[in-house]
């Protein structure tokens, strides 16, 4: 999707749909209610989708939206599925050569499944490619094993999204890591999440040095309150990349 919503990225991408739960931060998923609602699709059921063009159009205007934007434009992948599933291995290199081409862009890979990236890298991976960041979700502290499992895969950026925040996760180890993005769940049924959670986060970021992006408050609608302790929090990550 072209022009996101999501407040910590600019374009969405989703080179297949479908997933299947794994923790407690998947029992409200929104993908699964958008693609099952909206699109018509059995979410547990992988897809391919018919969007992987989108990307080399963005990349072409990525230079322009970039002085626009005063930053290096941001893709978030897979955003409706999770881009490690194992269902998706047949088009995986093909999604990764992709993302090879659009080097203009900064590429945001979410995972849930830290322990399936090693063996589903690109060959040309090294010590990660520099406008890929990897970063896996932290909601609750039984999720935690995931920091251990992504801090062993090298990447120019290392990131967490403690979304949906579901209870104080204030012990999280924060080493490695450059960038967090907190907010709070939204949807029907949203758990409530506490101002107290995310300000721990806040106030963690802040004495490791890790750049902090508050995203939204638990809300039916999703980004309904953005402000944390009255005022934006949208922190780039902490690192300087060699380009």
């Amino acid at each position: 999707m072209e022009n996101s919503k999501i407040n910590w990225t600019d374009h969405t991408w989703n080179p297949w749909v479908g997933c299947r739960s794994v923790s407690a931060e998947c029992d409200h998923c929104y993908a699964d209610t958008m693609v099952t609602n909206r699109m018509g699709r059995d979410f547990g059921i992988v897809q391919r989708t018919k969007t992987w063009k989108d990307p080399i159009k963005w990349n072409r205007k990525a230079s322009a939206l970039e002085a626009e934007l005063g930053r290096r434009v941001r893709v978030f992948n897979a955003s409706l599925t999770d881009f490690f599933l194992q269902d998706a291995d047949a088009w995986r290199d093909e999604a990764w050569d992709v993302i090879r081409q659009c080097q203009d862009m900064d590429w945001l890979i979410l995972t849930k499944r830290p322990q399936l990236i090693p063996s589903r890298l690109p060959k040309d991976w090294g010590e990660g490619w520099p406008h890929v960041w990897l970063g896996t979700t932290c909601g609750v502290s039984k999720s935690y094993a995931r920091l251990d499992a992504l801090r062993e895969i090298p990447a120019a950026i290392w990131f967490i999204s403690a979304e949906p925040l579901l209870e104080s996760v204030a012990d999280i180890n924060l080493d490695g890591f450059h960038w967090l993005i907190a907010g709070g769940e939204s949807g029907s049924g949203f758990r409530p999440m506490q101002d107290s959670w995310a300000l721990e986060l806040r106030d963690a970021c802040e004495r490791r040095r890790v750049g902090f992006h508050f995203k939204q408050h638990s809300a039916f609608k999703p980004g309904q309150g953005v402000e944390l302790d009255g005022k934006l929090h949208r922190e780039p990550p902490l690192v300087q990349i060699a380009r």
